[in-house]
């Protein structure tokens, strides 16, 4: 059965468009044209969502877990019910992203992520689309909740036992630049695909220009497990937001990041280079109480996931990213999405499978109010909430 889906405006990835029509067969969008110019389809099924806009499905490159579930656990009981969970939220897609851990248990993790990743998507589930490594090769200063027995010094044959354990399946890496060997590893990573993240690290202005230098395309969590910004050493943190071809991640739940902060990164950073995760861990969408983040116990209490009294990732999702972020900057609903869609997508290297809406790809896409509240979310074709 074809499905039409109206709204009042539709965001496409590139270019606004009103009054839209889409029309959705065997899960895949077959065309977008105007309520103007096209005619509904006999039989088909209509969803209108008036006054929202239509955008792309969102697309979360840091991220660990949600329902109770942790994404190292790698079974398809895990995936599927965190898949479950997301779509109702937005999301279609994301980085199933790992935790320092010993390194057999990261390589077993590995493995049976990288079978998930290898099955075919299912109608409203959200899918891992590859993998990020956050850790082993990571400060001991800016570890934040990273387990130190198992933080590693940069190592390109360990780094290879990792990639071959996830199929290929790694699309991004957290790395600090500082560690020796760092500039090799990032050098190499990038050969072989792998998207370098500038993260948990200490490192100094000029340490963070070099690995730039060698292929680094991002920074994980920005202001979190950083260097702090000095007038005299700009660090890390300065690097970030002052290098225009970088891109920056941002955790924006008010907890991780105040207003004035994120509205300093917006202007920082910008539409083209801006990324919005939630860094969620196993208690997203769950009460209070206690939880694993790849194998050690998180406490959940009133919004704030912690470890020793550290934050060890958050309970955010994209869809009140979204509004927290709106609420914060004063943006646009085109210039938000662009945040959680296309520059996740471009940064990773995925924006053939992610981040915009047109014929012939899979009809993932998110209805969103004025206010920017989700107000439907279809994924494969199928309305996930």
């Amino acid at each position: 059965m074809q499905t039409v889906v109206t709204a009042e405006r539709l965001w496409d990835g590139t270019s606004l468009h009103h009054h839209p029509l889409v029309l959705i067969e065997d899960g895949k969008i077959e065309s977008i044209s105007s309520h103007e110019s096209a005619q509904l389809p006999a039989g088909a099924r209509v969803l209108d969502f008036p006054g929202a806009t239509l955008g792309p499905s969102y697309f979360d490159v840091h991220f660990h877990g949600a329902a109770g579930h942790d994404v190292m656990e790698a079974t398809p009981q895990a995936l599927d019910t965190i898949g479950t969970f997301l779509a109702s939220r937005g999301t279609s897609a994301y980085l199933a992203t790992t935790v320092t851990a010993s390194l057999d248990a990261t390589l077993r993790s590995l493995d049976g992520l990288a079978n998930e990743i290898a099955k075919l998507p299912q109608p409203g589930r959200a899918r891992p689309l590859g993998i990020h490594l956050e850790g082993p090769f990571l400060s001991h200063a800016k570890r934040g909740v990273q387990p130190q027995e198992h933080l590693l010094a940069p190592d390109i044959a360990i780094f290879d036992r990792l990639i071959d354990a996830a199929h290929g399946h790694v699309r991004l890496m957290t790395l600090a630049p500082e560690l020796p060997g760092a500039v090799e590893l990032t050098a190499h990573a990038t050969s072989r695909g792998v998207r370098v993240s500038l993260g948990h690290s200490n490192a100094t202005a000029a340490e963070s220009q070099a690995a730039i230098a060698a292929g680094a395309v991002s920074a994980t969590h920005t202001f979190n497990a950083m260097r702090p910004l000095d007038h005299r050493e700009p660090g890390i943190l300065g690097t970030v937001l002052t290098n225009d071809n970088l891109y920056s991640e941002l955790i924006c739940d008010g907890i991780h990041t105040e207003p004035e902060i994120v509205r300093l990164w917006w202007r920082a950073k910008g539409p083209d280079r801006a990324i919005l995760v939630t860094d969620a861990m196993a208690a997203a969408g769950m009460p209070d109480g206690e939880y694993q983040l790849g194998g050690f116990p998180v406490q959940l209490k009133e919004g704030r996931a912690t470890a020793r009294g550290v934050l060890a990732g958050s309970v955010l999702t994209l869809d009140r990213a979204f509004i927290n972020f709106i609420k914060f900057t004063g943006a646009s609903i085109e210039q938000a999405l662009r945040l959680l869609s296309s520059n996740p997508a471009a940064m990773t290297g995925l924006a053939h499978r992610a981040g915009t809406l047109a014929p012939g790809k899979s009809a993932n896409m998110v209805a969103i109010d004025s206010t920017g509240r989700l107000v439907a979310s279809i994924v494969g074709g199928h309305q996930a909430n």
